[in-house]
């Protein structure tokens, strides 16, 4: 082959070689900071939703309660492992997006226990980590939120939240754990 010949073809190879200077990176690692913002945004939300049921009912309450979910938990990536505080056999476990709905502002006939968490006038919410795990591009949390409603009232829950990235780098809750503290008795 002539180097005429060859002239075309040496470009073409080091016009590839220049672009993998360039190559777009790819980093679903989680960062501490991220995990708590995501636990301070679900605090805010329960209280927002709270308000909204407030000024608007449980229609207004729900309506937010949607766009959260649809914001902050994986349900668009397959099952969640959902345990609420205050749900009872044979819905404990909440998986899907909908028995996630019903648990924070009730009003679903397919979830006629559920009278909504996120309606008792939660006017603060507060989480206090005693330990967060990051693994590369997934990490998990335990400790207690703490919550104050309207009247003063303080409830504290144990609380467990698994969290990964989405294809947008969007962190989003697979595995939420909530429990009443063991009283002992």
């Amino acid at each position: 082959m002539k180097a005429r010949h060859l002239a075309p073809i040496a470009s073409l190879v080091l016009a590839g070689l220049s672009t993998l200077g360039h190559a777009t990176v790819v980093n679903r690692a989680i960062t501490e900071s991220e995990v708590t913002a995501a636990q301070a945004a679900w605090c805010q939300a329960l209280v927002d939703i709270s308000a909204a049921h407030d000024k608007g009912g449980q229609p207004a309450a729900k309506a937010l309660a949607e766009k959260v979910i649809d914001a902050a938990y994986g349900y668009q990536l397959g099952a969640v492992l959902f345990k609420p505080t205050l749900t009872t056999a044979p819905q404990t476990f909440r998986t899907t997006r909908s028995g996630a709905v019903a648990y924070f502002v009730g009003g679903d006939n397919n979830f006629p226990n559920d009278t909504g968490f996120a309606l008792k006038g939660w006017t603060r919410c507060e989480s206090k980590n005693a330990a967060i795990f990051v693994a590369g591009d997934s990490a998990s949390s335990m400790g207690n939120v703490v919550m104050t409603d309207k009247g003063g009232k303080v409830t504290t829950v144990d609380k467990t939240w698994s969290y990964v990235k989405d294809d947008a780098g969007k962190l989003r809750i697979v595995v939420h754990h909530s429990s009443l503290p063991y009283s002992g008795q």
